[in-house]
């Protein structure tokens, strides 16, 4: 399977904006973040999307978001955290792209994540909110084409291995 775009799913903090971002330049593609398109488009940032029109609002705009970034190709896109919580998020992801979810450690993910207060999902405590939604979501990204654990990777390898098992 040559892929048209990949599309880097997983929890926050697993690395998809950091490994997106050199994977794009590594095969001459376009980087696009559905969550900094959706910021751009709306002219306010996620937490404010969070805060002023609830989550299910935000969902809608993060599919529509998605569902016209999927549409172009050469394109490698990190999504937000929660965007395949939608059945047709992931059918269109698998559509339009090679998908590789990442994935890391509790421990990793709360360090990554642990100075990033723009995070509308981790207001309270934060071990025990990544904890919950990891929970909640442990079976969320089985849809991926591929699975990396980024845990104990550098960006190097893991982009390495993507395009490895996308056949680029």
């Amino acid at each position: 399977m040559t892929a048209s775009n990949i599309v880097l799913v997983g929890f926050m903090g697993t690395g998809k904006s950091t490994v997106g971002k050199q994977l794009a330049e590594q095969l001459g593609w376009i980087f696009q973040d559905s969550d900094a398109a959706l910021e751009q488009e709306h002219q306010t940032s996620i937490s404010d999307l969070f805060r002023v029109h609830g989550e299910s609002h935000f969902r809608a705009l993060e599919s529509k978001a998605l569902e016209h970034i999927l549409a172009r190709k050469g394109q490698v896109v990190a999504t937000g955290g929660g965007a395949v919580l939608a059945e047709s998020n992931r059918a269109c992801m698998l559509q339009n792209g090679f998908v590789v979810a990442l994935k890391a450690s509790p421990e990793i993910i709360i360090q990554r994540v642990s100075s990033d207060t723009s995070r509308p999902l981790l207001q309270g405590n934060l071990e025990e909110r990544v904890h919950l939604l990891l929970e909640q979501r442990k079976s969320a990204y089985d849809f991926a084409h591929a699975v990396i654990d980024t845990t104990q990777l550098t960006t190097d390898e893991i982009t390495a291995l993507i395009i490895q098992q996308a056949e680029i």
